[in-house]
């Protein structure tokens, strides 16, 4: 009779796609995760300063091909690139909110869409902080 064989070997298991579990041979190396998710909004809002730049240098014609390279609705380009009409240091706030570190993200698109369809930047601005008091104060209360 043959000696007897022990296998030992180290597996991790993580979260993959919808949930399923990953197994992974050996120990994770991994770096420790972020402290959060950047906001939806922020990422909007570089994505329009992103589709803005790609217009400007030629290098995409117009919304309208935008949204045939996105597979996406013309509207929706529409949507993202009004982003571009907020006040600079609005546009500057959003793109610096802080990282969602649990739950929903505290400012969202929809609350954000009327500003941008106001011209006057001064009015811009007080409608700015009191979607960004409210939701801020919502958020918090939502935390404790």
């Amino acid at each position: 009779m043959p000696p007897s064989l022990t296998l030992r070997k180290t597996i991790s298991f993580k979260r993959g796609t919808m949930a399923r579990k990953v197994i992974r041979e050996g120990k994770t190396n991994e770096s420790p995760q972020c402290a959060g998710q950047v906001p939806r909004i922020s990422r909007l809002m570089a994505l329009a300063i992103r589709f803005d730049g790609l217009i400007t240098r030629g290098e995409i014609t117009d919304q309208a091909e935008l949204a045939r390279l996105g597979n996406v609705s013309r509207a929706r380009v529409t949507q993202i690139m009004n982003l571009l009409n907020l006040a600079p240091d609005i546009q500057e706030a959003i793109l610096f909110l802080p990282l969602v570190t649990r739950g929903h993200d505290p400012i969202r698109e929809h609350a954000v869409r009327p500003i941008a369809a106001v011209l006057d930047w001064g009015k811009q601005r007080r409608m700015w902080r009191e979607v960004a008091r409210k939701n801020v104060s919502e958020s918090t209360v939502g935390a404790e």
